[in-house]
């Protein structure tokens, strides 16, 4: 689930969608901006399954637990502390 395995690809594991959500994180932006952002680059991307909304806030909740990312007033940004290390 968080790492791949044999049977879950990793475009599909926590760990891989974690990572994509850190790449679009270049400047802080709403929960519902990122969504918008990571679905439709993966409907463009054929080689990228479609994830649910569910799979997404489990990726966004796996990179708060690790300190990459915070919000603040409504907004999801990159941890500066991990960033910069």
């Amino acid at each position: 689930m968080i790492l791949p395995t044999k049977h879950l690809r990793p475009d599909r594991a926590l760990i891989g969608v974690g990572a994509e959500i850190l790449d679009r994180l270049d400047n802080p932006v709403t929960v519902s901006r990122l969504w918008d952002d990571i679905r439709s680059q993966r409907s463009v991307d054929s080689r990228t399954p479609p994830i649910d909304y569910k799979w997404f806030i489990l990726a966004l909740d796996m990179l708060y637990i690790f300190g990459a990312v915070d919000m603040d007033n409504d907004m999801i940004h990159r941890n500066v502390e991990i960033h910069n290390s």
